[in-house]
């Protein structure tokens, strides 16, 4: 289809315009436009799945590109396209601004401009996945920076100026970084160029010097965004102030913007500084697993423990990469959408017995199984997924992961696995105190969950299921492109 990935992205910009043209006290109109613009490119992205080459031949190809000179005199494009690597991400953040944009329905305050900053966000977001012009990639990146201060800092919690502060500057600094990479690289090439597949080819000619330091760019950046130990600390804080549905977008598609970009940029265009980099990258992996594990662990506040729990999954997807193997690679992409579907639903969980309790402690419920069962056995489910229980999405992506990193970091991987088994602790702790054991009285009333909060989490649901059973379905779209990335490390 002609302009497939342009509709993708620009719907939900036509949206938010559309946005801001109604009064705000309709309302109605306002949801109908905000779920259109955030159904439509998931029916795209559908369709972009089904048109999409699998074949081992287009592993080292772009597909659906739409190329356009832009600045022609600094030589930028409006250049997009998607391959094994970026077309998965596409098709999670359409779904999950759609489930997250089915919960926002919940919003009671100036629902108009959180609608409009939500799709303007969403344009960001898939924009950075599409872009192969580095220029291009960088105004979606920063394109997302804007939307999630304000929706932080607007509707989120007591804290959410703070929270809302500490994302922008943490996630700013990492940028400006990136922008000194992507210079470094633009006046390197001859000529000089934004285009990221012609700069995946010049490594060649890059000194070790020039990689390294490069590198070092781009990963201050990246990391930021994944969260990496030691620039994890603005995360837990966001999530817990966040709305619902933000804290939906933040774990399922933004943290994976900074895996994402180690994955095509640093390692493609870098192999010379990512190669020097990888002993330190496996050990910030390992940290990431068994401290977010671990802190975790500490935690009473359900939010705040499933956010430390995404700084353990993202651990596993930086594991996997430091193998530089196919299977690797396939395991930390699979990581990440299946990441994204597991703990959206967890949050959308969370926010459903928090606008009942008002509460998120683990420590004041009790027997809550027998009062919401539907409720218990949803989010049963997803801690179940989230832990790696064989039969769910969550342990293909962890197996694939492990069996990625063994070969080449066989002691780092055994002492990783310490975070599969407290992060099962941790799960099964959560369930024991919220829904096992005799009612706790004060929780008599509680209602189980509405129609609304169903049709977000369900879907989910049987994706989790779906992927653990028949992980094909994901992993036929990477296969190729994976097995391509594999072969340029050696």
């Amino acid at each position: 289809m002609i302009h497939l990935l342009s509709l993708i992205t620009f719907i939900p910009l036509v949206g938010a315009l559309v946005v801001l043209c109604l009064p705000k006290d309709g309302r109605r109109p306002i949801e109908v436009v905000g779920l259109l613009a955030t159904a439509l490119p998931l029916v795209l992205s559908c369709w972009l799945y089904a048109a999409f080459d699998c074949s081992d031949a287009a592993g080292a190809t772009m597909q659906f590109v739409e190329r356009h000179a832009w600045i022609p005199s600094m030589n930028v494009q409006y250049y997009l396209g998607v391959d094994g690597l970026s077309g998965p991400l596409v098709i999670l953040t359409a779904l999950m601004s759609l489930i997250a944009m089915i919960a926002s329905l919940g919003i009671k305050e100036r629902f108009k401009e959180y609608v409009f900053w939500f799709l303007v966000l969403e344009v960001g977001m898939l924009g950075v996945f599409e872009s192969l012009d580095f220029f291009l990639f960088y105004v979606f990146w920063e394109l997302t920076l804007v939307p999630m201060y304000f929706l932080i800092g607007v509707w989120g919690g007591p804290q959410k100026e703070y929270a809302a502060i500490k994302f922008f500057l943490y996630t700013l600094t990492g940028s400006v970084f990136m922008l000194l990479a992507i210079l470094a690289l633009y006046f390197q090439a001859d000529p000089h160029t934004f285009d990221m597949v012609a700069l995946m080819k010049i490594h060649g000619s890059l000194s070790l010097k020039f990689q390294i330091i490069v590198f070092l760019g781009f990963y201050l950046g990246f990391a930021v965004k994944v969260p990496a130990f030691p620039f994890h600390t603005w995360l837990p804080l966001a999530h817990v102030e966040a709305p619902t549905a933000i804290s939906v977008i933040l774990a399922a598609v933004l943290l994976k913007m900074g895996v994402y970009g180690i994955m095509r940029v640093s390692y493609t265009m870098l192999p010379l500084g990512f190669e020097w980099f990888l002993p330190i990258l496996v050990m910030i992996a390992v940290i990431n697993i068994v401290y977010g594990a671990l802190c975790a662990m500490a935690q009473t506040d359900m939010k705040k423990m499933v956010a430390y729990s995404s700084i353990n999954h993202m651990g596993y997807c930086l594991l996997a990469i430091a193998g530089c193997s196919a299977t690797g690679f396939s395991g930390s992409l699979l990581q990440m959408v299946n990441h994204g579907i597991i703990t959206g639903a967890l949050f959308l969980l969370v926010g459903v017995i928090y606008d009942r309790a008002h509460t998120r402690d683990i420590t004041v419920f009790g027997g809550l199984a027998t009062r919401v069962p539907v409720y218990a056995g949803f989010m049963s489910l997803a801690c179940f997924a989230s832990l790696g229980l064989p039969g769910l999405a969550g342990f293909v992506s962890e197996f694939l992961c492990f069996l990625g990193a063994f070969t080449r970091w066989k002691y780092h991987t055994a002492v990783a696995v310490v975070g599969i088994l407290v992060t099962a602790a941790f799960f099964l702790r959560m369930i024991e105190k919220v829904f096992l054991g005799p009612l706790n009285n004060r929780w008599a009333d509680l209602s189980d969950m509405n129609a609304r909060e169903l049709v977000s989490v369900v879907p989910l649901a049987i994706l989790m299921v779906a992927l653990g059973i028949w992980p094909k379905w994901a992993l036929g779209m990477m296969n190729a492109t994976m097995m391509h990335m594999a072969g340029l490390f050696k």
